[in-house]
């Protein structure tokens, strides 16, 4: 297995797996936010076996005025639902916190929604714990 950044040549299959998760996005849609990402100094990281994009996880760093360090942040991360159990989601994920620690970070946050249990024990597996609610709320703009 390879772990590398995203490119706008994976944009198909990280569409078809964004739409797993329940966001359906096109391609399009995906290549654009993946420059904005990189625009942003971010990234996502793919997983690809056999030459096949398998699994993707999204990062970003924070600077926040409470903690000494940049916050690290995996804020969306999808293994192809058929190839899930097999240690891929865990190396995706060890892969991206090398990537956090590199930039400073010395926690990293993941977001889950709440109805995602199997995630969630993902995580708790992971080594993460459940500290914090988190509140969301749509804004204009």
């Amino acid at each position: 297995m390879v772990i590398r950044p995203a490119g706008a040549g994976d944009a198909h299959e990280i569409a078809r797996l964004i739409d797993e998760l329940g966001y359906p996005v096109t391609p399009d849609q995906v290549e654009a936010r993946l420059k904005i990402l990189e625009t942003a100094g971010e990234c996502a990281l793919v997983a690809e076996l056999d030459g096949k994009v398998v699994a993707c996880l999204s990062i970003s760093t924070t600077k926040v005025l409470h903690r000494p360090a940049p916050v690290g942040r995996i804020s969306m991360m999808v293994v192809d639902e058929a190839l899930r159990g097999q240690g891929i989601g865990a190396e995706l994920v060890a892969a991206a916190e090398r990537l956090l620690a590199e930039r400073g970070c010395q926690l990293v946050e993941v977001t889950s929604n709440l109805r995602r249990t199997d995630a969630h024990r993902f995580w708790e597996r992971e080594g993460y714990e459940r500290t914090s609610a988190r509140f969301a709320k749509q804004v204009r703009g």
